[in-house]
């Protein structure tokens, strides 16, 4: 087993609110060079860039897992991983069917750009990414795990758009597989600051929207054989000698 650094969320020029400079391409490129090994593309309420990241990371040694950050009926914002892209796509198409669509207005929104592993166009998406599923906490985590995918409840420390300040408590019976905390919370700190938490185990990322906070922002460094979503599962729960490594 080795470390393995991990950015688990990560938005990229489809993000309406994300800066041109992040293309998939340069993600990657980024990546590789200051040693990030694992990065989830996890763009709001679309995955149309993963397939881009996927094939940029080709060859490079950096492990793209297909994501997306979901917005609830609540407005509880998810974090959503899948080992492969077919699931994504499935997630993605139950995601398009609970979604209003409501045509982005760029100039006050941002623009939302589809590209290629070479940064080319390939669409301007006309469909606003940032609005609530008509679906809500419980259902999207009950079908995410469906698809062989998990849920991490994102920047729980936030004043808006988390778990804790949409619902005031994480439902007990609700099959996350972890909660994230901003680079705001230390990581040793974040089981004291929030027990509301309970048993979860607690990861950090960037929300990386240019590349400075991509680089510079928090990573969850693991110790697991292999960068798949299994490996990672059995590392938050410290199962078979796979672990967080909390640094």
């Amino acid at each position: 087993m080795r470390r393995y650094v991990a950015d688990l969320h990560v938005h990229t020029v489809l993000s309406p609110c994300a800066a041109v400079e992040m293309t998939p391409r340069n993600i990657i490129l980024h990546a590789a060079a200051v040693g990030i090994d694992i990065v989830a593309i996890t763009d709001h309420n679309a995955g149309d860039n993963v397939p881009a990241a996927l094939a940029a990371a080709a060859g490079t040694g950096v492990t793209v897992l297909p994501g997306m950050e979901v917005e609830t009926r609540e407005e509880v914002h998810l974090i959503v991983l899948f080992d492969q892209l077919a699931a994504l796509r499935e997630w993605q198409r139950l995601v398009e069917a609970n979604s209003p669509y409501l045509v982005n207005d760029a100039a006050r929104f941002g623009a939302q750009f589809v590209v290629d592993a070479e940064d080319n166009l390939l669409e301007e998406k006309e469909r606003l990414l940032l609005t609530s599923l008509k679906i809500g906490v419980a259902e999207t985590v009950t079908a995410v795990s469906s698809l062989g995918g998990l849920c991490i409840a994102a920047h729980i420390d936030r004043p808006s758009y988390s778990i804790l300040s949409q619902l005031g408590f994480v439902p007990d019976d609700l099959s996350l597989a972890a909660v994230e905390v901003s680079g705001r919370v230390n990581l040793r700190e974040a089981r004291g600051r929030f027990p509301q938490a309970g048993k979860l185990p607690f990861v950090t990322a960037s929300d990386a929207h240019t590349i400075d906070d991509f680089i510079r922002g928090p990573k969850t460094v693991f110790l697991i054989e292999q960068p798949t979503l299994a490996e990672l599962r059995q590392a938050l729960y410290g199962q078979n000698q796979r672990k967080v490594v909390v640094v």
